[in-house]
């Protein structure tokens, strides 16, 4: 009908059968911003915040939600994920938030690459909005991924 993968002939929504699919090194690459005050970034990078250190904080619920995302994306695969690399980095005006997930499957780890950058960004809002509620999270994007029958991509 559409030629979206998950919708089938009628319309209806469907998770796809992988079955058929080769079992291949699969490896996302997302990104991520959360842009912030001069201010509020200094005591993100000062570890010296009234919740600790925000940087470790978000990494760690990035990790969790990667392993987590067929639990809150519906028609996601539950994936043994054999990686996951979340980085929180200051950058020009905010922190940017990388993470590298990797998996031997039947199908890919771009959405849990996707779900670890997001939940990292909103994990470091939830933990400097006392210090600011006007940070904004943008540019959350698949940067890159390897693998699988449609093979390499990059942004």
């Amino acid at each position: 009908m559409s030629g979206l993968t998950h919708i089938d002939e009628t319309g209806r929504a469907r998770m796809v059968d992988v079955s058929d699919k080769a079992v291949t090194t699969r490896e996302a690459v997302a990104e991520g911003f959360v842009r912030m005050t001069s201010e509020t970034l200094a005591l993100a990078v000062s570890g010296e915040g009234k919740k600790g250190d925000v940087r470790a904080v978000a990494e760690i619920a990035g990790v969790m939600a990667a392993k987590r995302t067929s639990d809150l994306i519906p028609m996601c695969h539950p994936l043994a994920i054999s990686k996951v690399e979340v980085r929180v980095e200051p950058g020009d005006g905010g922190l940017a938030v990388t993470a590298r997930v990797k998996t031997t499957g039947q199908t890919g780890v771009e959405m849990e690459a996707l779900t670890a950058v997001s939940v990292a960004c909103l994990t470091l809002y939830d933990m400097l909005k006392a210090a600011e509620k006007g940070m904004v999270i943008e540019a959350v994007r698949l940067v890159s991924k390897t693998g699988g029958k449609s093979g390499d991509w990059v942004a």
